[in-house]
């Protein structure tokens, strides 16, 4: 195998020729870029180095734009960014979507929000995420078990409280590793960089599905002293939303499900169904910031953050298992002269004695997030000297058992028949003989609650020092940083099974509705399901979940469930930053090298046979991270750039706890691995800058990431206690894989324009991405597949902004990506491309007073998901369009 360190160093003297780095998305403000232009020294070491210092909030979209171009321009690493236009004025409704317009990005929208974000190609997990430079606890997804434990929910941070976040592309060695795709570092206000300014800000949220409007109420007041040496910043905002979502999917195409009838080599539909999502979203958010700085030498910051998201989550699903065998005396069996084939694929067919079940399921997840920094500065000369301490703590759970995940579920036994032959992006047709809407059809289905409890704490520390030198090298840094966190997760599983068959009217004659939904996928096509019987909630939970029950002791499925992660890392860096002439072109950059230690111990517990064992997995890995970054000024205008390092990604907590979680409605579970190592990549980076006005760039980059132990999943037969064999899903180390692209970049305001227009402006960015891959999922081969990988994407937005008019038309959009590698018996499964229309219009009545109207998915686009083929039909989900509107006053 080629040792990647040796070949980054081989490499520096490649030519800069190579296209360069995208430009800042949407704008920055950022001290490292002074009024004329020249970096400015800092007092900060690490990824805060060259980005913080005072942020100088311009007011409008395109003077902010010039100055985000100017920012770029004279950093010394690749960075793109985004910032507040205005104070607690950010250009989207929440931080990822905001992210989603700077080139090489790409969100995951949830039921209709950004969540997570991707850069280059690699998904969330391979984001590292800091809050002021600081890393932050995470808060995971727990509403049907998912706790991964690296993605951060950008939904956790009030986009009002947000100055500035940058997106670091080609890391130095004082930033603190954990990232394959990108360090994303999200800066809130500080006092005195605001000044004596108070902001309130009223909004309504309206989504078009729900029908319900929804407040919003953030205020920002910010005070210093005359002097401008003590400052106080205090924030908070009450946020509500009301979400639905309406959609359709299957849990996959799996192979050989009636070789009795078909033969082999036949893949069929599994779990279907059409389902109601709804959520009520609450956020109640509030931020402290104070600074003291009595001269120009020593500074003190405090920052802290502390936000709770409840979210209220109720489903209305109806399930259709073509071929579930797990109920006594039931066996789907396929009608031979019904099947319609078309390659390998089933398209339509008539399967006997199928369950359909009507569920409903009901979560109350709460999210909880504190963090508190605290940051000293010392400055003598060409010294600096800075400490830096940061505690947080995240919490998502469920507070009470009723409020935990509580599935209810009715079923009957009938004929089934599906026709999926008109593709993708028509909901099936799906039918049955039998009377969906007959209470006297069903009987009764295991019950089941689970509740989950997963805490994250991270305490980080951090010494930096550097003195600005005379000569070839201009500045030498060195420092080390002290990082623990821990994961505690904990899940139960009651599950009560009522006699058999006992009856739906027998047992609650009241414990039933029809879905409270009359247009269900109205704007779908396909003659499918629209309205079913669901359980009621209460009602199930009273008559069913008994102290007994309650108070039962943990089963060996619930101790395989739970496991504790501790991590604690010791890492360390020397940098130097360099600058001499070529002939008349100034060349400047840095080059140095990071240490890192790990350690880690994964502790859950084994089973063998009906006794459960605790197990602890200690190990300790070390990595040396070497970069090196060079930005050569051709001309004036002109500025190109080469970078090469060495990152990691570690692994998600749950692939390396040592748990088993066993699905309750079908034979699968998926478990850790804690032996996996990180991931490891070598990446280069060049890109040409062209600047050719202060408010207009053209710019490229070609980059390239070379990762070896990529971890792979691997699916195995497994025997479970009580529940027979399953099919396991783990990861293992072992594949590699290349990713390399390029990525273009235009922004620009038309002041040349005559007025009125000049105020036009406009933007856009395009990624390519490619990916040369060879891994097994089980013993299925994958070649040049990444999950989350799109090939291409996009984005282009249009504004006018001058005088008191200010408006902004986006469109961003993303390729096709894999999203399941599938198995041996299982297809893949793809997210068809998407693309999102956004708008924005506000007008500026006085000095003080602003309103404002935005919309999110104008074009109410669906989004769509297929299995190998675009006959095998996937997800289809409508979430309809975001409204907000509001009064914004500042004074």
């Amino acid at each position: 195998m080629l040792h990647y360190s040796r070949l980054l160093w081989a490499t520096l003297p490649l030519t800069l020729a190579a296209l360069g780095a995208a430009p800042t998305a949407i704008a920055q403000t950022n001290a490292s870029a002074s009024t004329n232009g020249e970096q400015t020294p800092d007092a900060v070491t690490g990824s805060e180095a060259e980005s913080g210092g005072e942020i100088v909030v311009v007011g409008s979209y395109a003077e902010s734009l010039a100055a985000a171009t100017e920012t770029k321009r004279q950093a010394a690493f690749g960075v793109d960014a985004i910032n507040a236009t205005d104070i607690g004025k950010f250009p989207a409704q929440n931080v990822a979507e905001a992210l989603q317009l700077v080139p090489g990005v790409a969100i995951t929208r949830p039921r209709g929000e950004g969540l997570y974000v991707s850069v280059r190609g690699l998904g969330p997990q391979f984001q590292s995420t800091l809050l002021n430079g600081r890393p932050v606890a995470i808060n995971d997804l727990i509403e049907n078990g998912g706790a991964n434990g690296r993605q951060f929910r950008f939904e956790m941070l009030p986009a009002e409280f947000v100055s500035q976040i940058d997106v670091v592309k080609t890391p130095t060695p004082d930033m603190t590793e954990g990232a394959l795709g990108g360090n994303i570092d999200v800066h809130t206000f500080r006092p005195l960089e605001v000044g004596n300014k108070t902001t309130l800000n009223l909004r309504g949220t309206y989504t078009t599905l729900a029908d319900k409007v929804k407040p919003n109420a953030t205020a920002l007041t910010s005070f210093e002293n005359g002097e401008g040496t003590l400052g106080f910043l205090i924030a908070g905002q009450y946020w509500e939303k009301e979400v639905r979502n309406d959609r359709t999917y299957n849990t996959g195409w799996y192979l050989d499900k009636f070789v009795s009838a078909l033969g082999e080599g036949f893949y069929t539909p599994g779990r279907t169904r059409p389902t109601v999502e709804t959520e009520n979203r609450k956020r109640l958010s509030g931020m402290v910031s104070a600074q003291w700085k009595p001269s120009a030498e020593f500074e003190t910051t405090l920052d802290v953050l502390a936000t709770r998201l409840d979210v209220a989550y109720d489903e209305y699903g109806l399930d259709i298992y073509p071929d579930d065998t797990s109920v006594a005396g039931h066996r789907p069996v396929i009608v031979p002269e019904s099947v319609k084939l078309d390659g390998n694929t089933v398209v339509a067919a008539t399967i006997n004695d199928v369950r359909f079940m009507g569920t409903r399921e009901y979560s109350l997840n709460r999210h909880d997030l504190i963090t508190v920094g605290l940051k000293q500065a010392w400055n003598p000369g060409r010294w600096h000297v800075v400490a830096n301490a940061n505690w947080s703590y995240a919490h998502s759970y469920h507070p009470s058992y009723a409020q935990g995940t509580v599935r209810s579920r009715i079923q009957f036994f009938a004929p089934l028949t599906y026709d999926a032959s008109e593709g993708y992006k028509v909901a099936p047709t799906i039918s049955t003989p039998t009377d969906v809407l007959d209470p006297a059809n069903y009987t009764l289905y295991p019950f089941n609650i689970a509740p989950k409890n997963s805490k994250d704490w991270d305490t980080y520390g951090r010494f930096d020092v550097d003195r600005e030198m005379d000569g070839f090298l201009t500045k030498l840094s060195a420092g080390g940083e002290y990082h623990w966190r821990k994961r505690d997760y904990w899940r139960r599983d009651f599950t009560v099974t009522p006699a058999a068959g006992t009856t739906l009217t027998g047992f609650a004659p009241d414990g039933f509705e029809q879905i409270p939904f009359d247009d269900f996928l109205s704007g779908v096509d396909g003659d499918y399901p629209r309205t079913w019987l669901v359980p009621i909630t209460d009602v199930f939970f009273d008559k069913l979940f008994t102290d007994a029950i309650a108070n039962a002791p943990l089963t060996a499925g619930d101790l395989r469930a739970s496991y504790v992660v501790t991590e604690e890392t010791a890492g360390g860096y020397v940098r130097a930053d360099y600058g001499f002439p070529v002939g008349s072109v100034a060349v400047t950059g840095n080059v140095g090298v990071r240490y890192v230690h790990t350690d880690q111990v994964a502790s859950g517990t084994l089973t063998t046979g009906t006794v459960a064992t605790p197990a602890s997995f200690p190990q300790t890995f070390s990595n040396w991270l070497p970069s090196f970054n060079l930005r050569a000024e051709l001309t004036h205008d002109l500025v190109a750039r080469l970078a090469a390092s060495r990152v990691l990604t570690r692994p998600n907590v749950t692939q390396s706890a040592p748990q088993i979680s066993v699905s309750t409605d079908q034979p699968t579970a998926s478990g850790g691995n804690p032996a996996l190592q990180p991931f490891l990549a070598t990446q280069f980076d060049g890109s040409l800058e062209w600047y050719f006005n202060r408010a207009g760039s053209l710019t490229g980059a070609l980059f390239y990431k070379a990762m070896d132990d990529y971890i792979t999943a691997q699916n195995i037969n497994v025997e479970i206690p009580g529940r027979g064999t399953v099919l396991l899903s783990t990861q293992v180390n072992g594949g590699n894989a290349k990713v390399y692209g390029a990525e273009v970049a235009y922004n620009q305001v038309f002041t040349f324009l005559p007025a009125p227009f000049d105020g036009l402006g406009f933007q856009a960015s395009y990624t390519h991405t490619s990916v040369q891959a060879d891994y097994t999922a089980g013993a299925r081969p994958i070649k040049d597949q990444l999950i989350g990988l799109s090939k291409n994407s996009f984005n282009v937005v249009g504004f006018y902004d001058k005088g008191p008019l200010s408006t902004r038309l986006s469109y961003t959009w993303r390729d096709k990506y894999l999203t399941g590698i599938g198995s041996t018996t299982q297809a893949p499964t793809y997210q068809a491309a998407f693309g999102s229309l956004d708008g924005n219009f506000s007008i500026r009545a006085t000095e003080q007073l602003m309103f404002s109207v935005e919309a999110i998915n104008i074009a109410n686009a669906n989004t769509y998901s297929y299995n190998d083929r675009e006959l095998q039909f996937g997800e289809i989900n409508n979430y309809g369009r975001t409204i907000l509107f509001g009064v914004r006053a500042q004074f």
